[in-house]
């Protein structure tokens, strides 16, 4: 079963008000952006990944946070989620190709700073 994918949108022709606190977009940049939302996004990038093997690339992330930001990032419809109906559950989370196009940019700055600072290591 994959959950996710349920992105909230505005009526046709409403502009989002990203500045104002009610907007749905500002939520799912606050949810992208958030202290472990980029994190997970940058860990999918390149493979889908079990809770655990998540939770181990990401070092410093309690459980109840890593579950609460996959919650928001599921729901926001960057990530999917998908069980297996064994024992115990198999859990795998993805980037949907909405995560992906989201994920992108923060790859990309991510590989920024990683090359900037490896060169100035290098001097």
């Amino acid at each position: 079963m994959t959950e996710g994918a349920q992105r909230r949108t505005a009526a046709p022709g409403t502009p989002y008000e990203v500045f104002h606190t009610g907007c749905v977009a500002r939520e799912v940049v606050d949810h992208v952006t958030s202290r472990w939302g980029v994190w997970v996004l940058i860990a999918l990038r390149h493979q889908d990944l079990r809770f655990h093997e998540l939770r181990g690339s990401i070092e410093g992330v309690s459980e109840k946070m890593l579950s609460q930001t996959l919650r928001a990032l599921v729901r926001d419809g960057l990530v999917w989620r998908e069980v297996e109906p064994t024992t115990p559950p198999r859990v795998t989370y993805g980037l949907t190709p909405f995560g992906q196009e989201v994920g992108e940019p923060l790859t990309e700055l991510f590989d920024r700073i990683t090359r900037r600072l490896s060169a100035d290591g290098a001097e």
